[in-house]
């Protein structure tokens, strides 16, 4: 990645803000929260997320840590979450009704990089892996910047989702919506067609390692989003990890999460976005 490329920077502190609403979008929850202050994110960037009330588990309900989520659009003086429930953490951010509060620590790390060489743009998301991607799309429209959606899911409950972007073209697993099998799928069908391109794109592990592998075969610049469990979003932790192509190893939350696929042996098991 060009680590000389500006970012869009976050106070140290987390903020108080709003919910506005909690749209079901198919199996997902478009969470939107009043930010008319805030810092504009880059496309890929992400923020901590923390219910300002009842965050916490068990008898003595010991907070839970915050959780990373892409900023899906920023728009109209609100930012837009795309939250699945997987789990209690997530689950009480689905709860989550207009008037109460949502504490934010972000934008926090690296986002996309715009193509360059006159390549197109190839968007290829999995799951809730299609958040970034959304203000990807609306940053390249504003630019002018043509671009092809290719989105996966599991079902029709998820590909629901779908209708966060526009003009997407679809695959599910299970053949209901779309291309019956993989995104990828489609995405070795579109570099056939024309690989030159840039590839951008966040979903599950084994899908961003698909998609690194199609990238590297045809030798077609790729930027991967990936999601690993963090603690801080600063990386003091190193509890987001990733071994790098070059030796050592990259943290997600500051050398990423969006990270040039050739700086990559292979996407770690833990290193992509819940499907």
């Amino acid at each position: 990645m060009d680590t000389t490329i500006e970012r869009t920077r976050a106070s140290p502190r987390r903020r108080l803000l709003t919910v506005t609403a909690n749209e079901p979008l198919g199996a997902y929850h478009l969470l939107r929260v009043a930010d008319p202050d805030g810092p504009r994110p880059d496309p890929g960037q992400f923020a901590m997320l923390a219910a300002a009330e009842r965050w916490g588990g068990g008898e003595d309900e010991r907070p839970y840590l915050a959780r990373a989520f892409s900023l899906a659009r920023v728009q109209d003086g609100e930012a837009h979450y795309l939250l699945e429930d997987v789990g209690p953490g997530t689950r009480r951010l689905c709860e989550l009704r207009p008037g109460e509060g949502l504490l934010v620590l972000g934008p926090l790390g690296r986002g996309f990089s715009p193509p360059r060489e006159n390549r197109r743009a190839l968007l290829v998301g999995g799951g809730v892996g299609i958040a970034p991607l959304a203000i990807l799309q609306d940053t390249l429209t504003a630019a002018a910047v043509a671009s092809t959606i290719l989105l996966g899911f599991r079902d029709g409950a998820h590909a629901a989702g779908a209708a966060l972007l526009s003009g997407a073209i679809l695959a599910t697993d299970d053949g209901s919506v779309g291309h019956a099998g993989r995104v990828t799928d489609l995405l070795a069908a579109e570099l056939e067609r024309d690989g030159h391109a840039v590839v951008y794109a966040c979903g599950p592990a084994p899908m961003l390692e698909a998609v690194r592998a199609l990238c590297a075969a045809r030798e077609t610049p790729a930027q991967l989003a990936l999601e690993a469990g963090m603690a801080c979003g600063f990386g003091a932790c190193y509890g987001c990890v990733v071994p790098a192509r070059s030796g050592g190893y990259l943290r997600v939350c500051v050398d990423g999460p969006v990270l040039d696929a050739a700086t990559l042996d292979y996407v770690d098991t833990h290193a992509g976005a819940p499907a």
